[in-house]
């Protein structure tokens, strides 16, 4: 099968790149999910790039890349731009193959992938905001030294080496119908929907629909796609620095347009969602940009044919970021609730108020209590009361049992 991809991207270039690939990468595992099969009401996979050699799947097209220098092309180094997850993946990559490497990462990068960038042999660097703003500084250092750029995601090897874990997923799930990938510049979704809808066309399989998914506040793709170009994003606001990129690449965005069936987005609040759950269901530890995939299946399980198999990306993430998140998680799916409760300024009335919270089947977290205010009467205290329950049923029932008690409450 030699029908050609994206700028020339062929399957036989990304079957080329798995043996590279293998000589660096681990074959990722593929987990049942029981609990979102009984959503989509059909069997879900999850493949576990988190568990991939640095914490994410950027290893497979680095490496790839950085293998097929020319011997002066890697006297002359190699430099990267990356919030993190690429730039481990060329750390380890050019330290591997005896290459120097600098990467410049955007202020704010999560400390544990600057570290980890460090500990694999790169000199960091930090420039700029947004991770375009330190692409455009590797730009500048490559120029003036004569390092080789390696993109995060723009460059024919780069999509090959991505590729490959697409024919890991035919290899686990040959019957997949519906493929889900984490999408911020593309290089991932580019080479697996190549690979996928390639491979399964030569083989005579039914067609498989793959979809991206980016972050509502980090999409990208929707308006390039509408306008047939890629468009740059004025601004970008999200947790999911792993898929924050402002414009897609011309060779992702290729791929994207004439293989991949549709992108759709997901809010902070369904990361968050995504994230807390798989840590309690499957036990796997994401970063925000790792949980999009089953963020969009929490969001809307019917829309996703069975087996459907959703990528987890990466699972590089900080560590106080990652309470942050499960906090958020649970006050998004109603196991946090805070209230404000208008109570008698008497003697007992705080006790009573904590006594129906418990005949609610409510934890208090935390109390606070507020007596001046131009909405109290003289005889009245506002309470805000941090709540857990058992989800949005629960805090549902805790409020209105509140309410027939004779409280009032605000949200």
């Amino acid at each position: 099968m030699t029908e050609a991809g994206p700028l020339g991207v062929t399957l036989a270039d990304i079957e080329d790149a798995r043996s590279l690939v293998d000589e660096i990468a681990v074959r990722t595992p593929m987990e049942e999910s029981r609990w979102l099969s009984a959503l989509v009401d059909g069997p879900v996979s999850l493949k576990c790039e988190n568990l991939q050699r640095t914490g994410s799947f950027k290893i497979r097209g680095a490496y790839v890349r950085i293998s097929r220098l020319s011997a002066d092309e890697r006297a002359a180094g190699v430099v990267a731009a990356s919030a993190g997850n690429h730039a481990q993946g060329v750390a380890l990559a050019a330290t591997t193959l005896g290459i120097r490497s600098t990467v410049f990462m955007p202020e704010g990068a999560p400390i544990p992938k600057e570290k980890a960038t460090r500990g694999y042999g790169a000199d960091v660097r930090f420039h700029g905001r947004y991770l375009e703003d330190a692409l455009d500084e590797a730009k500048r250092f490559a120029e003036e030294t004569g390092a080789v750029l390696i993109h995060p995601f723009d460059h024919v090897d780069i999509v090959a080496g991505q590729g490959t874990a697409g024919l890991e997923v035919l290899e686990q799930e040959p019957d997949v119908r519906t493929l889900i990938v984490p999408t911020g510049g593309g290089g991932l979704l580019a080479g697996m929907a190549v690979a996928i809808k390639l491979r399964a066309r030569a083989e005579g399989r039914p067609e498989v629909r793959v979809i991206g998914v980016q972050a509502e506040g980090a999409a990208a793709f929707p308006d390039s796609l509408r306008a047939g170009a890629p468009v740059a994003l004025s601004s970008m606001n999200t947790m999911a620095d792993g898929i924050a990129v402002g414009r897609p690449g011309d060779i992702t965005f290729a791929a994207v347009r004439d293989h991949v069936d549709e992108i759709r987005t997901v809010s902070e609040e369904s990361l968050s969602r995504a994230l807390l759950a798989l840590v309690e269901r499957a036990k796997m530890i994401v970063e925000p940009a790792g949980a999009a995939a089953v963020a969009a299946i929490l969001d809307s399980p019917s829309h996703f044919e069975a087996p459907t198999v959703a990528v987890l990306s990466g699972g590089n993430i900080d560590p106080l970021l990652l309470s942050k998140v499960i906090r958020h998680g649970l006050a998004a799916g109603g196991r946090f609730l805070y209230l404000r409760v208008v109570i008698p300024d008497l003697p007992g009335g705080l006790a009573g108020l904590l006594a129906q919270v418990g005949s609610a089947g409510a934890n208090v977290l935390e109390v606070a209590h507020e007596r001046i205010s131009p909405t109290l009467h003289l005889n009245e205290v506002e309470v805000r009361i941090q709540l857990e329950t058992r989800g949005e049923v629960h805090a549902g029932k805790v409020m209105a049992q509140l309410r027939a008690a004779g409280y009032t409450v605000y949200e």
